[in-house]
């Protein structure tokens, strides 16, 4: 049996976003497939940190133990991790950058002791990550644009191991943006039942 941390990042209302579709999707999937595991459903506009963003009035408080240590905690208790990710403005939205903000803290999550030069170790090497991530423009178009690769790198940074990225791209383009999130999540299920299966 697993504990599975499903991270809600998407600031889009329900009814408009793609990725949640994707998201609870996937997570029936999975729940259908792995009906012992345990779920724990965490909302990132629903945290504290949705509300406050890093500046130079508070950046010495965002890492104080208190906020930083119950999410770190929680990442170090659980065995896979589920996260929606659509992209804001050509990158992850506030949401997540926030919560990475809260849990990349060294010698917490990832250290330089023990390394060689210029390396690090994750110390989250306790976590498997499903990435589900959606964005509005079609592939290259924006060729210095990359959320997957920031979250691919960052989960890697932090030692976490990573099945395949799934990226539904071009949404508010047509074809695709004449249709409903559910019915875009219709067009790709087997997709995602492979990598439900996969995690």
């Amino acid at each position: 049996m697993a504990k599975v941390l499903v991270l809600y990042g998407s600031p889009l209302p329900k009814e408009y976003s793609v990725s949640t579709a994707v998201l609870d999707y996937f997570v029936n999937k999975y729940k259908e497939l792995n009906p012992n595991d345990e779920i724990i459903t965490l909302d990132l506009n629903n945290e504290e940190m949705a509300l406050v963003s890093q500046s130079s009035n508070n950046m010495m408080n965002t890492y104080n133990e208190e906020l930083s240590g119950k999410y770190i905690d929680l990442l170090k208790t659980v065995d896979k991790v589920i996260m929606n990710a659509p992209m804001i403005n050509y990158n992850v939205p506030v949401t997540i950058k926030n919560f990475f903000d809260r849990i990349s803290v060294p010698d917490k999550t990832f250290s330089y002791k023990y390394s060689k030069s210029g390396g690090s170790i994750g110390l989250l090497d306790n976590l498997k990550v499903q990435v589900l991530a959606t964005q509005g423009a079609p592939l290259g178009w924006y060729a210095w644009a990359s959320h997957v690769s920031f979250l691919e790198g960052i989960w890697n940074f932090l030692g976490a191991k990573l099945n395949p990225t799934f990226l539904y791209h071009g949404v508010k383009v047509a074809p695709l943006n004449e249709k409903t999130p559910a019915d875009l999540v219709e067009l790709r299920k087997s997709e995602l039942d492979e990598l439900a299966k996969s995690f």
